[in-house]
């Protein structure tokens, strides 16, 4: 039984409906070479979401694979309880002098773990100095998180998490601005900021933190936010004496533009979440860093029960810190922020010809992030030649040698941060097609009506 079928038998893959999937010819990936991924037909696909937003060097960068595997022959792993690794406290110590204001690290594994342990540090550090009554948190309608319990909660997204809703924790939802076309003409944010602060006003007795994507919303649409709105945000929050939490586990390390994007946004948080682009997509690890302001009210006497209760398996694990520390060396000896700025200018040039499309409703891009809204009208798109948008998409990108998923009606070009030029063209320059493709049949489709 090959792959594919063995793939069937055994296998439960994410955010996929499995019956439709078991009645396709999937593609089984063999290995990966520069930046793309090569099937067991030898077929290569340019990888146009960087393997779920985290790569950064492609699939074969080998000072990372070097130092990993040097890594498995001296210490494959080592517990943080009871004990200390090098690679973990060098790769603390390497985090806190490029994150501003942050002076302790707390490691997890994924970006939902590192959210989860931000959410119970919040709640502990408010039960800690006596204020017990600071339990909920606010957060920005769209914003995403991650998939576990609290993440659901302070990342809500209707369209993925409505059947687990009765598992999730209240939170209070505010609205959230986003830069639009310039067809749209000036946009304003500052109605945003009055009525949330107007919440703050009200309730900030009761508001432990408040959790936002630092940047952008990915996830939940693309959604850039307007220059000033979070540090408007970050200026409330200390205001009425709530923390800011910012998960940058998708914009940060250069996805934006800039290598720790709170600081771009002339923010002040209390907790930052890292994950993704942090081992350059190499292995599984993430971190949630603090401030020591933060961290000073979790100390006492042992039977004070102030100690932070939470901890992974693999937390601090050596090879994944050895990934990292390589990775941040080849951004500082490669001047890696310096190219996907340039990049980024180009992917802005590349983009225009999309406005020539009728049904390219709205083109969003920061950074190397990119969103293309395809509406008729006002409406989404949902469905093409009988099948669902972002299926249609991604299967007409697989045909054109690109890997690409979309945010439903949205197309989402999230490129391999050192990606080349002639690479980062062929991923654009396939989409254009899809969208030209899509555009002439949704045409036929109206003159049809009216035969």
């Amino acid at each position: 039984m090959n792959s594919n079928n063995l793939d069937k038998k055994y296998v439960w893959h994410p955010y996929t409906q499995m019956k439709l999937w078991n009645n396709l010819e999937n593609i089984v990936i063999k290995s990966g070479k520069g930046f793309s991924l090569i099937d067991s037909k030898g077929r290569r696909y340019l990888d146009g979401i960087s393997n779920m937003w985290c790569n950064v060097w492609g699939h074969d960068r080998t000072e990372i694979i070097d130092a990993m595997k040097q890594q498995l022959d001296i210490l494959p792993h080592s517990s943080l309880f009871g004990l200390v690794n090098g690679p973990s406290v060098n790769l603390a110590g390497r985090l806190t002098s490029i994150a501003k204001g942050m002076s302790k690290v707390f490691f997890t594994d994924n970006g939902s773990t590192a959210i989860e342990a931000a959410l119970k540090i919040a709640t502990q550090y408010w039960n800690n100095v006596g204020k017990t009554q600071k339990k909920k948190f606010i957060c920005l309608k769209n914003g995403y998180h991650g998939d576990t319990i609290g993440c659901m909660s302070v990342g809500y997204v209707d369209g993925y998490f409505s059947p687990y809703k009765s598992l999730l924790v209240k939170t209070i939802k505010v609205d959230s601005p986003t830069i639009r076309h310039e067809k749209f003409g000036r946009q304003c944010f500052e109605q945003y900021i009055e009525k949330i602060d107007k919440i703050l006003k009200k309730l900030s007795s009761k508001i432990s933190g408040f959790v936002m994507e630092s940047g952008a919303q990915i996830a939940g649409g693309v959604n850039i936010y307007p220059n000033n709105f979070q540090k408007e945000i970050s200026k409330l929050c200390k205001k009425y004496d709530i923390l800011l939490i910012l998960d940058e586990i998708a914009t940060g390390f250069g996805r934006l533009g800039n290598m720790i994007e709170y600081e771009a946004q002339d923010s002040e948080p209390d907790m930052v979440c890292f994950a993704k682009a942090l081992t350059g997509g190499y292995f599984p690890l993430a971190v949630t860093l603090t401030t020591s302001h933060i961290f000073k009210e979790f100390l006492g006497e042992y039977w004070d029960k102030k100690q932070l209760f939470h901890g992974h398996t693999f937390t601090g694990h050596p090879v994944g810190c050895i990934a990292a520390l390589t990775n941040l060396d080849l951004y500082q000896k490669l001047d890696l922020i310096k190219k996907i700025r340039h990049n980024a200018s180009v992917l802005n040039r590349l983009l225009e010809k999309f406005a020539e499309f009728d049904i390219c409703y709205d083109i969003r891009q920061k950074g190397l992030l990119c969103g293309i809204d395809l509406r008729k009208g006002r409406d989404p798109i949902r469905m093409i030649d009988n099948v669902p948008i972002g299926q249609y998409i991604a299967g007409e990108s697989l045909k054109e040698g690109v890997y690409l998923r979309t945010l439903g009606n949205i197309i989402t070009i999230i490129p391999p941060l050192a990606i080349g030029q002639d690479d980062l063209k062929k991923i654009v320059d396939v989409e254009f097609g899809i969208v030209d493709k899509i555009q002439k049949k949704l045409n036929r489709f109206s003159k049809d009506k009216f035969v």
